[in-house]
């Protein structure tokens, strides 16, 4: 029996093509809105962990910037803004993390030419201890980590843009000034980094660094922590209760990673479901369109379901049939938006990303899938009344309605 009823409720879907077609309009777009903003949010966390993959469990430690006064450091005065981390510093950090490995790290930027008449550019170069470095740099692309102060790494992408390969020579400064250095090894593509950036930069012994720019163990820019024993969270503490001990004149500002990263996750979580809020206000002005259609299909077949009722048709028949209809747009309107927010997805994906290798994860496919759901079940919902209503009117006052 349920049969005729999901007929005769295909056959008025049929006869009001238009009206339903423009009702699946209004759930297209809003599966579109809510999946589309869904992917987009998923795709924007799963490019961010890929990009700060490489900075795993490390805590920062640089030179405190506040307060007031003049240079700080251990046995100084106030700081305002402590340009570097002594050697001292540094000695304290390394105690106080122990076991974990504590790496100093000197940085600037420098003028330099890649080739024989090259254009001068500018990069970032940093210095780091020799036996430190691979601890630093996990992964190269190729070649081999330098040993030796005529050597130097090159960031993946500097090499890409420059033609560098293992073996090109870079020379240093405006007019060579701090010599030149073979590139024995390219530190495979790290993305961003709350420790050193090396994409796009070179990294040197730190040696050669303090001999070029006149640089010394008292001039480090910043000390990073690659904690291997104990949380992150802990190491921070340490260094902060070893370092800063006058809460009035701080020496160091300490960066937990992992921390750090959580709080990146949740706001982009945050901005993921408000956004995806925005777009569920259009699935609920859909849904109040198909509630006024619905409405509309019960008042003009009054007399159509007062003969029903008449000839014996069950009140849960008649309430089945609105529910059919109902569900008819939903799951059509609902599927096809669904096709198209993968589209969308795709689209926005390949502009703003580059790349699609985010869209088919499980966090924008349940994103579809969501709106896909939520689609169904406002039609559904929207069309429970009406089909109450047309499932309790009185026969006799429906036969009688002109």
């Amino acid at each position: 029996m349920s049969s005729i009823f999901w007929e005769i409720s295909k056959r008025n879907i049929r006869i009001h093509l238009l009206r339903s077609t423009l009702a699946m309009l209004g759930i297209i777009i809003g599966v579109v809105a809510i999946a589309s903003m869904g992917i987009l949010g998923n795709s924007m966390v799963q490019v961010v962990s890929a990009s700060l993959s490489s900075v795993g469990d490390s805590v920062i430690v640089t030179p405190y910037a506040g307060g007031g006064g003049g240079f700080g450091g251990p046995g100084g005065g106030a700081s305002s803004a402590n340009m570097y981390l002594t050697n001292q510093n540094y000695q304290q950090i390394k105690r106080a993390v122990a076991p974990n490995v504590a790496i100093p790290v000197m940085s600037t930027s420098a003028h330099m030419k890649v080739g024989v008449g090259s254009d001068d550019i500018v990069a970032m170069v940093y210095g780091l201890p020799p036996d430190d470095t691979k601890k630093m740099l996990t992964e190269l692309e190729s070649g081999d980590y330098s040993n030796g102060n005529s050597g130097c790494l090159v960031g993946s992408t500097f090499a890409k843009d420059h033609n560098i390969k293992v073996g090109s020579r870079i020379t240093i400064g405006r007019d060579g000034e701090y010599g030149s250095l073979r590139v024995t090894g390219i530190v495979k593509e790290r993305g961003m980094s709350f420790d050193i950036s090396t994409d796009n930069a070179l990294v040197v012994t730190k040696d050669w660094f303090k001999n070029a720019f006149q640089t010394s163990d008292d001039e480090l820019n910043e000390v990073v922590v690659k904690v291997t024993s104990g949380d992150t969270a802990s190491v921070k503490t340490t260094i902060e209760k070893q370092l800063n001990r006058n809460t009035k004149d701080k020496t160091v500002s300490v960066i937990d990673s992992k921390a750090t990263l959580a709080s990146i996750y949740e706001t982009f979580g945050t901005v993921t479901t408000f956004v995806t809020a925005i777009g569920g206000i259009s699935m609920i002005v859909a849904g109040v369109s198909i509630f006024n259609i619905m409405m509309m299909s019960v008042n003009e077949r009054i007399k159509e379901i007062g003969i029903m009722r008449s000839i014996g048709t069950q009140k849960k028949e008649v309430m089945s049939m609105f529910i059919f209809e109902a569900s008819i747009i939903g799951v059509v309107g609902s599927v096809i938006g669904g096709i198209l927010s993968l589209l969308s997805g795709y689209a926005i994906s390949a502009l703003m990303f580059q790349t699609t290798e985010y869209l088919f994860t499980i966090p924008s496919m349940m994103s579809v899938v969501e709106g896909v759901g939520f689609g169904i079940i406002i039609c559904v919902l929207c069309g429970l009344y009406p089909a109450w209503q047309a499932a309790n009117l009185n026969p006799i006052d429906a036969l009688r309605h002109e």
